[in-house]
Formats: C-alpha cells, structure tokens, sequence
C-alpha cells in the first residue's frame, strides 16, 4: 500500500488514496498504520475517496480504529494532496465527510504547491442534545462537570463532532492527560468528546491543548479551535477573529457574524512517502 504522511500544526495522519489502495479491515488496521513503534505512526489513518456529494471524500479513523466525523487539520492536508498529486487542478474544491461537505479554498506557492488552506467549518451546532451532551441546560454553556475531584465549567459545541471547551488560568499536564482523559468518556457524552483546555492570552489570541476522542493529546486539533473560538464569544472572553496557538503552530480562526460560519485557515505538510 502506497501511503503519503502529511501534518497540519502537527496533528499528523496517514494518507492513502482511497480510489487506487485498497485495505479489506480497516478498523483492524488503522490501529497498526498508526502505530509510532511498529506501524507509520501518526493521529490516525485518512482515505481519500471520490465524494459522492462533493469532488472528494475523506473517510477519516483514529487512532484506535473508530470512525471520526471530522478533522480540520486533516481536511486542509486533503487540499494538499489532491491539488499536488494532480487529482484536480481547481483551487476552490469540496470534500464530503461523515454525509457533511466543506468548502476548501487552496493556497498555491511558487512552487506549483500547496502551502496554505482555508476551510468553510460550517455553523457551529449549540444544542446540547445535538452535541450530544446530557445537559438540563437548552446549550451547554459554563456547564459545571466534576471529575477526579476537580470541578470545571464547560461550554461544549458540535462541529461535526462533539467538542468540550474549558477556559482556565493555566494548562497543566494533569489537567490534559489525566482529567482530559477521564473526561473524554464521561458519563455525560453519549459519543465521547474532544476535551480542550483553553488559556486566554488576548481577545485574540488564545493557547489551547487538547484531549482527542480516540487518540489522545494531539499537537492541533482544526475542529477544536474553531470550537474554542465559538465558545471565547459565548463566555465573552475573545472577539470573533483569533489565533490560536497549539502545540505544533497557530491556526487562525474567524466566526462570522453575518452567516453564522466558522472559517479555519492554516497550513498543511507533506512530510514524506511510503509504501507499506
């Protein structure tokens, strides 16, 4: 299997072509591809199909082997990989995931290249039975949640998979690694959830570091800091155009006022080619 590594801020995935590779088992192999001892290494495995609703289709897994809706560091590598591979030469294309289309505009370098993605995120989803969280709140929004003896307020957001945003004076490991990680399969998520740890720096500049649903810390997360943004306006904490810096760099993320959408704009890497 011919496979392409690829990373946005860090948040790293195998690539393959989905319309010239074939894998029988995926959710048995996914785990071994992402392995970073025996396998490729990376966040997890993305397919590139032929979209059914759009030019292309990402068919994304973690880690762990489940399926994820959405990944936004990983749709902006897809660009990539379709423009540079000569599967389209458009610089405004669509790619469907989980049933959903985004729209990709494609930064081109001087070398014919990719550099640089811009992504239409959609509208972010605030319901909280939409999220889905169990919540006695409409949204979710500074809801108290305890775990291991901490208790912390929580604003959670949908963007095409369930995030919880948690604003605090300052990061700590323990906070990601082990109440992060407890929180992620809280009783209160009927599907898991990314858990995001937020320091506010500015009204537009944020730091944050995240739990994934289903491969733990990642050095980015695309759908985590639109989530993040979304909920700094909701707490009145941040304006609507921020930076976000992440582990592996900075995203710069804009919820607009007039249509309700967030857009996503940041780089996307190849870093090498395989076969397996």
């Amino acid at each position: 299997m011919k496979f392409t590594k690829m990373q946005g801020c860090g948040n790293d995935y195998v690539y393959v072509n989905g319309m010239t590779e074939t894998v029988e088992n995926k959710k048995e192999e996914v785990p071994f591809l992402s392995d970073r001892h025996f396998g490729i290494g990376g966040d997890g495995v993305i397919f590139i199909n032929k979209g059914e609703k759009a030019d292309f289709e990402m068919e994304m897994y973690n880690a762990d082997g489940s399926r994820s809706q959405m990944c936004g560091n990983g749709i902006r590598c897809v660009g990539k990989f379709v423009y540079d591979k000569g599967l389209t030469d458009k610089t405004e294309i669509t790619v469907e995931s989980f049933g959903a289309v985004k729209y990709l505009s494609l930064t081109v370098g001087e070398d014919n290249k990719v550099s640089k993605v811009k992504v239409d995120m959609d509208e972010p989803e605030l319901t909280a039975a939409k999220v889905p969280v169990k919540s006695h709140m409409e949204q979710a929004i500074k809801m108290p949640v305890e775990i291991n003896g901490n208790t912390y307020e929580m604003t959670c957001v949908s963007m095409g998979n369930p995030h919880a945003v948690i604003f605090v004076d300052e990061i700590t490991d323990d906070m990601v690694w082990v109440d992060g990680k407890a929180l992620e399969i809280h009783d209160c998520f009927p599907e898991r959830a990314n858990i995001e740890f937020v320091q506010v720096l500015s009204p537009n500049h944020i730091r944050m570091r995240v739990w994934e649903r289903g491969s733990g810390e990642t050095f980015a997360c695309g759908t985590g800091s639109c989530a993040c943004v979304v909920a700094g306006v909701l707490n009145g904490l941040t304006e609507r155009k921020v930076t976000v810096s992440l582990l592996g760099g900075d995203l710069e993320i804009e919820w607009n006022e007039e249509n309700n959408r967030v857009y996503m704009t940041g780089p996307a890497v190849t870093v090498f080619e395989g076969e397996i």
